[in-house]
C-alpha cells in the first residue's frame, strides 16, 4: 500500500504570512522609538521557548525591549527596521544606557529588601 499522507501547504503560506505581519510590527515599533530617540542600535536575546528579545539603547541613551515570538522574526523585524545590531550586549553598548531614578530606586529596593513589585 502507496504512502498517501497529503500535506496542507496553505498552512505554511498562512503561517509565513502571519510571521510576516509580526516582523512588520515590531519593525515599526523599532523604527518609532528610534525617532523617539535620536536612532537607536540593538541587540537580540535568545529567551528559549519564549522567543528572542530585542533591546533598543537610543542615541540620547532612552532604552527599551520588545519581545517577538521567535528568533527569527526578531532578525526579520530588526533588518526590516534598517538599525545597528551588536552581537553582543557588551560593556561599550552598555555604557550607552542612561537609567533614571526610577531604576535606581527599583534596584536599590530590591536589594534592601523593600516590598516586591506584586
Amino acid at each position: 500500500m502507496a504512502d498517501t499522507e497529503q500535506v496542507d501547504e496553505s498552512t505554511g503560506a498562512t503561517q509565513d504570512a502571519k510571521t510576516e505581519r509580526r516582523a512588520a510590527r515590531l519593525a515599526k515599533e523599532i523604527a518609532g522609538f528610534a525617532k523617539a530617540h535620536g536612532g537607536t542600535d540593538g541587540h537580540i536575546e535568545y529567551l528559549g521557548q519564549r522567543g528572542a528579545r530585542i533591546v533598543l539603547v537610543g542615541a540620547d541613551g532612552g532604552w527599551g525591549d520588545l519581545v517577538a515570538p521567535t528568533y527569527a522574526v526578531a532578525e526579520q523585524a530588526v533588518k526590516k527596521s534598517g538599525i545597528t545590531v551588536h552581537e553582543e550586549f557588551d560593556g561599550e553598548f552598555a555604557a550607552r544606557v542612561r537609567t533614571g531614578p526610577y531604576e535606581w530606586k527599583r534596584m536599590a529596593g530590591l536589594q534592601l529588601g523593600s516590598p516586591s513589585n506584586t
